[in-house]
């Protein structure tokens, strides 16, 4: 399932979130290379997020293959990586999906929020997602990136203020492509609970962090709670 756009119309300008996805696409273009293999490895080892790294469980100097002849070698703790990593991808449908899922529901959550508090909860959403993966899985050693702990933030706090909105979903089941409307919080209850199987029984196998999901989605979602009457009153 793969959300198109959602019903709720905002009375003002989400800058915050139209200057979230130039960093992110800025990052993409100068720090990544637009995926270019040497400046994509070179980004992820360095501005990625190693579990293992950050918490001194994994010997300096070990190499972590990251495919055929490319590997990240383990230096120091780089305190700073809960923070960079948000802005790393691993490939264009990385940055592309996470950005539309970022576009289609941050604007509603910005206006709720206000402008400057958006920009904090959407930092702080990141780095509780960080924060849910290296718990999840201290000794890895696989670098995290992606701004979808953030999003999930995003996705939670929509999921608590607009619970009745409806999202439209372009729904595809091999030859079966329909455009689906379903509420917010049918949608993203599912994707939240998809993320929990997910990374219960799977892990981070695959390449994707499932904690860092669920942790930014119920961080998001907390931080939404004390807001739900404005939003009632606004929808």
């Amino acid at each position: 399932m793969f959300p198109i756009r959602d019903e709720h119309r905002t009375a003002t300008a989400p800058f915050v979130t139209f200057s979230l996805i130039a960093l992110n696409a800025a990052a993409w273009v100068f720090l990544q290379g637009l995926g270019s293999e040497a400046s994509l490895v070179r980004s992820v080892c360095e501005l990625g997020l190693i579990p293992g790294e950050l918490l001194g469980n994994v010997a300096p100097g070990t190499r972590v293959p990251l495919g055929e002849g490319v590997a990240c070698v383990i230096t120091r703790p780089n305190w700073l990586a809960p923070l960079t990593s948000m802005f790393m991808h691993g490939g264009w449908f990385h940055i592309i999906g996470n950005m539309w899922f970022l576009w289609v529901f941050g604007d509603n959550v910005e206006e709720t929020f206000g402008h400057a508090r958006y920009l904090l909860f959407y930092l702080v959403s990141g780095f509780a997602a960080a924060a849910a993966q290296v718990i999840a899985d201290p000794s890895s050693a696989i670098p995290m990136v992606g701004a979808s702990g953030a999003i999930g933030g995003v996705m939670g706090a929509y999921a608590v203020l607009f619970p009745k909105a409806r999202i439209d979903v372009l729904f595809v089941l091999g030859f079966f492509v329909r455009v689906i409307p379903m509420s917010a919080v049918f949608m993203l209850g599912y994707w939240f609970l998809i993320q929990v199987v997910s990374g219960s029984f799977g892990g981070a196998e695959g390449g994707v962090a499932f904690w860092a999901h669920v942790g930014g989605f119920a961080a998001g979602a907390a931080m939404a709670l004390p807001l739900r009457a404005r939003a009632r009153s606004a929808a």
